[in-house]
């Protein structure tokens, strides 16, 4: 992970418009109010006896805590934002804005972060939606607050 292009990612990404409507980026997915991008992208875990998904995780969350470090620099420290009461919300049939109601489905907790300039936050986490599949490690600006 090169951490200087990922935070000129996220620059772009505070700085972008947002559209009407949702759909695909060239660096992910963007909808109203929100855009998120893959910072990194593992392999995939089909074959293997689990060690290698074990390492990937440990770098990807080595690398989230890095990269977390420099915006820390910016903006302050990060607030923990747990997911796991949006999934369960959402699951019971409730409806919660996007990004925060798709991301609760495979993201487990975020890294957030309020900036000011931008009037957005700012979030990283690390999402993985089965255990053979890959490990991304996402960057998400939005101007809808967390529920």
């Amino acid at each position: 992970m090169d951490i200087a292009e990922c935070l000129t990612l996220i620059e772009l990404l505070c700085a972008r418009e947002f559209p009407a409507l949702p759909g695909r980026t060239e660096h992910g997915e963007s909808g109203p109010g929100y855009h998120i991008a893959a910072l990194q992208t593992s392999e995939e875990f089909w074959e293997g006896d689990g060690g290698e998904r074990e390492e990937t995780e440990a770098q990807f969350e080595a690398d989230r805590d890095g990269l977390a470090e420099r915006l820390g620099e910016r903006w302050g420290s990060p607030r923990h934002f747990s997911l796991y009461s949006v999934f369960e919300r959402t699951l019971a049939g409730e409806e919660l804005a996007e990004p925060w109601a798709g991301l609760s489905g495979h993201v487990p907790d975020l890294l957030l972060w309020r900036a000011p300039e931008a009037g957005r936050w700012v979030a990283l986490g690390i999402s993985q939606w089965d255990k053979e599949l890959p490990f991304q490690l996402l960057g998400m600006v939005t101007e809808t607050d967390p529920p």
